[in-house]
């Protein structure tokens, strides 16, 4: 069964159809995409967001999509994606569970990514009793960085080189942040 969780402003849930235009909007948008190795055809798009579905669908958690809860008309409205997800086995810190997100960019800036990143931690550290999570993101990506450190994450000393990338390519050198179950009771017990 699906998990949805609720925040005061955001409901994230299993993926709808009707979220699937916004979505391929978002990857094809370069701003969006700045830290992503290439823009995504509206196909490529469908097949990541079906995956997401399908997965959430299978487990029950994943990378949800965010609905913005406010307003009648709009209850639920699509603005990203925030959650949980597997890390691919070729990266040197697998296996992890990874948290990740990627917003609409008219609902930067409004605290809508941490404030599902840190719903999404305490399922990962409630419901799936996880010892850590960990997230990455390219050395250049500030903004991710930011939201990782609010969201208590902690970087781990040795930068990485993403394995999907050519270690000369702009966005190879990548971060990681992690949390463990015990810094995150800490920060939500203060």
């Amino acid at each position: 069964m699906p998990h949805v969780i609720e925040t005061d402003r955001l409901c994230l849930r299993q993926w709808q159809a009707s979220d699937f235009a916004i979505f391929a909007e978002m990857n094809a948008d370069p701003e969006v995409m700045k830290y992503f190795p290439k823009l995504l055809s509206s196909t490529v798009s469908d097949t990541i967001a079906k995956k997401c579905q399908q997965l959430i669908e299978d487990k029950g958690w994943g990378l949800w999509a965010v609905g913005l809860k406010n307003g009648v008309e709009k209850r639920d409205a699509f603005i990203g994606f925030v959650g949980l997800n597997e890390t691919h086995a070729d990266m040197s810190f697998a296996p992890a569970v990874e948290i990740a997100w990627r917003l609409h960019k008219d609902y930067w800036g409004q605290g809508y990514a941490t404030e599902a990143a840190r719903a999404a931690l305490g399922f990962a550290f409630t419901e799936l009793v996880l010892d850590e999570v960990v997230s990455f993101t390219a050395v250049i990506n500030k903004r991710s960085q930011l939201i990782m450190q609010r969201i208590g994450m902690t970087k781990m000393q040795d930068n990485f080189y993403h394995p999907a990338l050519a270690v000369n390519h702009r966005l190879a050198e990548h971060v990681l942040y992690k949390i463990t179950r015990q810094q995150w009771q800490s920060t939500v017990s203060s």
